[in-house]
């Protein structure tokens, strides 16, 4: 103790020292306290109903119910697409606490693949649901059920996929469906799935549909506990199309491992009777999704199997154009039907000498003899005299060079060549040469076989043509039609109908007594042209010792009966030399079989087309 320091002064300033610290305390609590009302506050007051709606939510989830896609049939009422039920396996990843063991369970239980799971749910952005799988079996579906709580977000969902019945057949007409990517959904919900190509595509709008929804309760796992409440979908409406089913699948199967195609029409109203390509592909396995690496194999296949060649080939049309050469020179009086010209088997332009392709020529040629023997000489000459420009002019009035506008996506238009589109495309001037080719559809025309489907329709038709199409109507799900094509009138050939019939004459000749006449019937009296495209200039003396790939495409187009036609073919074969024997053949068949199906008979098509088969109606009964 020091000096002049007593035990009293001591304990007085203990004591004011703790009750100093006391103080502190109590503030520090205070402050405490108070910071814990404020929080408290805010919690339960201002963001009180924030905070209720977000463990509202954490306990109900919304899900999409994608609709039950609309059926596709035939002018008949076959089917030829509609929607089967299938179980997919989904997973919210908001719901999954450790992804890595997820993916280890789900590949231990159903032999998934690892790396195609993770990439999967890495890539997925949103909060929308992942699907891992489509197509899950009954029994997967069942070890998934089974063991739910080694599966947290793992669910199974029933819905539809689309199925084509006739597997392949048909394929570029009906195209295949799938999942929307985030350009093409436009306020559509989160894996919908929507047409791709064809009919599918064109029409995705009616087939489709209206999603609805469903607010369901779910435990701490994602897994659904009850419904709430539901907004059920809207099931899309059926399409009929104008295809004949009998008559495409004998088409597909005429061409056979060949690429190419083969066009049917009714001349009098437009509709697309048949429409084969080949190769063609599976489009079911690309409604239910393909891996990239498959989708890739697809793409790069040389053959091209999603080229829907009937409208997206484009071909140098040989002789079947000698067609429009006729209808020019007649038009323009640079020949009448019965003058005549004199072929020796060459035709000399300059310093440069153009054959036909008989070798001595087949003498004194009128049109009949000219278009029947398919003569080169004699459209040499017409061609040389009219020039290209005059050619093009009447190839347009027929069609070429531009879509036909049918109701197929992706349609090319092929070229019609001019002095103006050669100088503009390729700065060079036309020259006389380049006309005598173009004469005899070589050199730069090029045309797709459903522009030479109408070609032929419109002369069988007196020179009248309608626009082609697929669509037949749309019957609603109120049993009742609610959008039904009417024919549509392009514009006509102003050719005088005498010299119409004067080329109809001689295309029925090329049948009885010219290049396809070993496809004369005896069922059906047709009138056609052939025509042989070449591909590259030939060097070899015989056609067997040409690589198969350089080799003439086959052409022949054709109408029938000669009176008041029902049915216009362009047939295309690749690479298998002369039309007269690798087309005409084809298409005298197919004539033939729409005969002996009544497809000619005009009162039986008109009932045909006013409504559904009995049986698509009782389908439609029992899928309501």
């Amino acid at each position: 103790m020091k000096p002049g320091t007593t035990s009293s002064g001591l304990q007085s300033t203990g004591l004011a020292d703790i009750q100093g610290r006391l103080l502190l305390v109590r503030v520090v609590v205070l402050i405490i306290v108070g910071l814990l009302v404020v929080r408290l506050w805010q919690l339960q007051v201002r963001d009180g109903v924030y905070y209720r709606n977000l463990s509202h939510d954490n306990r109900t989830r919304s899900v999409a119910l994608h609709p039950v896609r609309g059926f596709i049939y035939d002018r008949n009422g076959i089917l030829l697409a509609n929607s089967v039920p299938s179980f997919n396996l989904y997973v919210e990843l908001g719901d999954v606490p450790d992804r890595e063991a997820l993916i280890g369970k789900l590949v231990e239980l159903l032999s998934l693949e690892r790396n195609e799971l993770a990439g999967t749910m890495e890539t997925h952005v949103g909060r929308t649901p992942v699907r891992l799988k489509k197509g899950v079996s009954l029994k997967e579906a069942a070890i998934v059920e089974s063991h739910r709580l080694d599966l947290p977000g793992v669910v199974i969902r029933p819905e539809f996929q689309r199925n084509n019945p006739e597997g392949g057949y048909a394929a570029h007409v009906l195209g295949y469906v799938g999942v929307a990517s985030e350009e093409q959904l436009a306020g559509l919900p989160a894996g919908s799935v929507i047409g791709q190509y064809g009919v599918e595509r064109i029409y995705e709008k009616t087939l489709r549909g209206h999603a609805g929804r469903k607010l369901i309760e779910v435990d701490a796992l994602g897994h659904e506990k009850r419904m709430i409440s539901v907004d059920k979908p809207q099931v899309g409406n059926d399409v009929y199309l104008t295809i004949d089913f009998r008559l495409q699948k004998l088409a597909e199967d005429l061409l056979g491992g060949e690429a190419g195609a083969i066009v049917a029409l009714d001349p009098q109203t437009g509709d697309v009777l048949a429409m084969a390509s080949r190769p063609s592909f599976d489009p079911n396995a690309l409604s239910r999704g393909v891996r990239a690496d498959v989708w890739n194999d697809i793409l790069q296949d040389e053959r091209h199997p999603l080229t829907n060649r009937a409208i997206q080939g484009q071909y140098p049309p040989g002789s079947t154009f000698k067609i429009i050469t006729a209808a020019a020179a007649l038009d323009t009086n640079e020949v009448k039907p019965a003058d005549t010209l004199q072929c020796g088997g060459q035709f000399r332009l300059g310093r440069r000498t153009y054959r036909d392709w008989k070798k001595y020529g087949h003498g004194d040629v009128n049109l009949r003899k000219a278009i029947a023997q398919s003569c080169d000489v004699y459209f040499y000459r017409l061609g040389y005299r009219m020039g290209v420009d005059t050619i093009a002019s009447y190839a347009k009035q027929f069609g070429l060079g531009e879509r036909t506008g049918i109701d197929l996506p992706a349609e090319r238009t092929g070229l019609v060549p001019s002095s103006e589109w050669k100088k503009r495309a390729r700065g060079e001037p036309w020259y006389p040469g380049e006309t005598t080719s173009v004469a005899i559809g070589q050199g730069y025309v090029t045309v797709t076989p459903l522009q030479m489907a109408k070609v032929i329709g419109m002369i069988g038709n007196n020179g009248i043509s309608f626009q082609p199409h697929v669509l037949r109507g749309v019957w609603g799900r109120k049993g009742e039609w609610i959008d039904e094509w009417s024919p549509t009138q392009t514009a006509p050939l102003t050719l005088p109908a005498h010299q119409v019939g004067a080329i109809q004459a001689a295309l029925a000749a090329v049948v009885t007594e010219g290049t396809a006449r070993a496809s004369q019937s005896s069922v059906v009296p047709l009138a056609g042209k052939t025509g042989t495209a070449q591909v590259v200039s030939l060097r070899s003396e015989s056609e067997e010792e040409t690589p198969k790939r350089f080799r003439d495409h086959a052409w022949f187009v054709a109408y029938a009966p000669f009176e008041q036609p029902r049915i216009a073919v362009a047939v295309l074969v690749e690479h298998m030399g002369h039309g007269g024997s690798a087309a005409a053949p084809l298409a005298k068949e197919l004539i033939e079989a729409y005969v002996s199906y009544g497809g000619d008979d005009e009162e039986r098509t008109q009932v045909s087309l006013t409504r559904p088969s009995d049986k698509a109606m009782q389908r439609e009964s029992r899928r309501d």
